[in-house]
């Protein structure tokens, strides 16, 4: 265990305790900073160490996979080295165990059931009795919430008798979040929070070298680049997914595989809910709740899968407890054999409810009457599910051109991905993706002169990418038009990743005189040292010395003419404001001429929104034809060729 532990922190705060009203449920997102309820959830940590010290009575509360049992062990393990509590005995019990073991004789008394355990280890009772008495023992009762129904309130009434019959001694008890009825009197309770970064690191780096029983250098190795996969925007589901140990384990065992996470994450969330769902409590020999409602394990997924498709349509990461019921609701009436009476089946829908809550944990209680899914992404995932799911092809069909009508948003763009990898073929979804994609901008007169100023202007230089990639490239250069000075070229990397090295000479040049051009047309009216010293130090020393020579030379005289940086603000001010327009435009003049670019394009509002929408929805795109295998090479190669070309050359191709 300690080759792989992690110190872990708490929440002193329970999520599920907090009251927050209907207004702080409108949050744009779960990472929304202004949102209430995620700012809550980001309250300030403590060390599970620092608490666990602290408090002789205490309740660790966390969702499955947290870490709860592991703590209690490493807990007991450091207190039999002296570490933690050395004039203490560590008692660990598994509060199961004593239930189905009590149980057979009827004979409920957890002071026996200890006092026998001690025994088998060579403890006399007096010598049990004066250890109790002297408060020298450090109880660890782990999975309160395990205990089957009909155990439960004899079992927290035993642990409250012992605390109180010895209350000198430490007592930790262990429980799922969203149990409620776990609560005993003068305990603290605690949650375990998610991992952060520097844990997630941790945990990483002994993964690879213990648990893979690799040498230390390659395991530290593999560990490094696992991290750096983990980092990268495109791997953020995965990263939120594995601040639970449990899934970070999952996450390290997937990657070590590939060595990477490409094409796996549908892969990882589904091997994710069936721990949730089905393997994790049947490898801990938990059973159902027989005082809950049990659907089937195609219905909870079905069920699930409605409630997600519902609430992410409507934009809703957090929802009420009203709400909830009423979806379960609605499904459970279209089943056979469901109650008719309102009454009965909404007390079906609470204990439904609870089962996801308590035996699943893929839905929290993230404050009073306040629920999401446990992880976003389990959101996007049955969405997608919902999508492609069980249906005939005329239904998926219908799903799909309903879904693409989401090609621009970005909120909806993992459950694209997430589609692409379920469906059994592509072809019809990319394809409408691709035409979907092109009608935003197909209408537009303008837009297509763009179009075609795109692709000839991509043509005029020599270059080793994809074609298509060099379109993105000058896509990016004006998509901000003339007010932003930083380009976005992650579609063309996406496209051609040789472009994350070193430019092409063309292709450098053009960008550093765009971002000169927009940096000169930033400046405003009295601009300041800083603006016009960016100017200076934007322009592109390095000119090579193939460039054609009059390009050389009228670049040479627009840089001659530049006052100094040495000069004095005022006298840096006063230049600009005599010379400063009359020299922007003149470098746009010979920018059009020799390099053909820095138009003035005057788009309207309406047509930046929909080049902007273009962008985003071509990006997405692109990353579905990396992300699907199961797109055919003609269907495959035909999107990549048309990609970023206005309509009349796509018609004549």
């Amino acid at each position: 265990m300690e080759d792989i532990y992690i110190k872990v922190d708490v929440f002193e705060n329970v999520t599920s305790n907090r009251r927050l009203d209907k207004s702080h449920l409108n949050c744009s997102s779960v990472e929304d900073s202004s949102c209430q309820i995620c700012n809550e959830v980001r309250q300030k940590h403590v060390s599970a160490a620092q608490v666990v010290e602290t408090y002789s009575k205490l309740t660790i509360l966390g969702k499955p996979g947290s870490g709860k049992t592991t703590l209690l062990q490493y807990i007991a393990i450091q207190c039999n080295r002296g570490g933690l509590f050395p004039d203490r005995l560590p008692i660990f019990i598994r509060l199961r165990s004593f239930a189905e073991e009590t149980s057979k004789t009827q004979h409920f008394s957890l002071f026996s059931y200890i006092s026998q355990e001690l025994c088998k280890i060579g403890f006399s009772e007096p010598q049990i009795e004066t250890l109790l008495h002297h408060g020298q023992a450090l109880f660890l009762l782990d999975g309160l919430d395990e205990v089957e129904e009909e155990y439960r309130a004899e079992v927290q009434q035993q642990i409250s008798v012992l605390s109180k019959d010895y209350d000198k001694n430490q007592f930790i008890v262990s429980c799922r979040t969203s149990t409620p009825w776990y609560w005993l009197e003068k305990f603290t309770d605690v949650e375990i929070a998610d991992l952060n970064f520097s844990q997630i690191e941790a945990f990483a780096q002994q993964w690879f070298v213990n648990v893979s029983n690799n040498p230390r250098e390659q395991g530290l190795v593999q560990a490094d680049r696992f991290l750096k996969e983990l980092k990268l925007p495109e791997n953020q589901s995965i990263s939120s997914l594995a601040r639970t140990p449990l899934f970070l384990h999952l996450a390290c065992s997937l990657f070590q595989t590939n060595l990477s996470f490409s094409a796996q994450h549908a892969e990882l969330y589904k091997q994710a809910l069936d721990i949730l769902l089905v393997r994790w409590d049947r490898v801990r020999g938990i059973k159902p709740d027989k005082s809950l409602y049990q659907l089937s394990l195609p219905h909870k997924i079905k069920l699930l899968s409605q409630i997600a498709a519902i609430t992410f349509e409507q934009d809703n990461y957090f929802f009420t407890q009203s709400n909830l019921l009423h979806y379960i609701k609605d499904y459970l009436r279209a089943l056979p054999n469901t109650p008719s009476d309102s009454e009965e089946l909404y007390f079906i829908s609470e204990t439904v409810l609870r089962s996801l809550l308590v035996e699943h944990g893929v839905i929290v209680e993230k404050a009073q009457g306040i629920y999401s899914f446990s992880y976003p992404t389990f959101q996007e995932y049955f969405t997608a599910r919902n999508i492609v799911a069980n249906l005939e092809p005329e239904a998926l069909n219908r799903n799909l051109r309903q879904l693409t009508v989401h090609m621009s948003d970005p909120r909806w763009h993992e459950v694209f991905l997430f589609v692409v990898e379920m469906i059994e073929d592509a072809d019809p979804l990319i394809q409408l993706m691709q035409q979907r994609s092109d009608e935003l901008v197909d209408a537009d007169e303008k837009l297509q002169q763009f179009l075609i100023w795109l692709q000839q202007k991509s043509l005029s230089v020599e270059v080793p990418y994809e074609p298509a990639a060099v379109r993105a490239f000058y896509l990016s250069l004006e998509l901000h038009g003339e007010s932003e000075p930083v380009y976005d070229l992650s579609l063309s990397i996406e496209i051609d990743p040789r472009l994350t090295s070193k430019l092409t000479y063309d292709l450098y040049l053009d960008l550093a005189l765009k971002r000169l051009l927009s940096i000169g047309l930033t400046i405003c009216d009295r601009p300041s040292e800083e603006q016009i010293l960016a100017i200076i130090s934007a322009f592109p020393y390095k000119i090579d010395l193939d460039c054609q020579s009059k390009l050389q030379n009228l670049l040479q005289d627009l840089r001659e003419q530049l006052p100094t940086p040495q000069q004095s603000q005022e006298k840096l001010k006063e230049w600009w404001s005599t010379n400063g327009q009359t020299w922007v435009e003149e470098m746009r003049s010979q920018l059009l001429w020799e390099r053909n670019i820095g138009y003035q394009w005057q788009f309207s509002e309406y047509q930046k929104a929909l080049l902007q929408q273009y962008y985003v929805a071509k990006y997405l795109v692109v990353k579905c034809l990396k992300k699907s295998r199961e797109i055919s090479f003609t269907v495959r190669e035909q999107i990549e060729e048309m990609l970023l070309l206005p309509a009349l050359l796509k018609v004549l191709r």
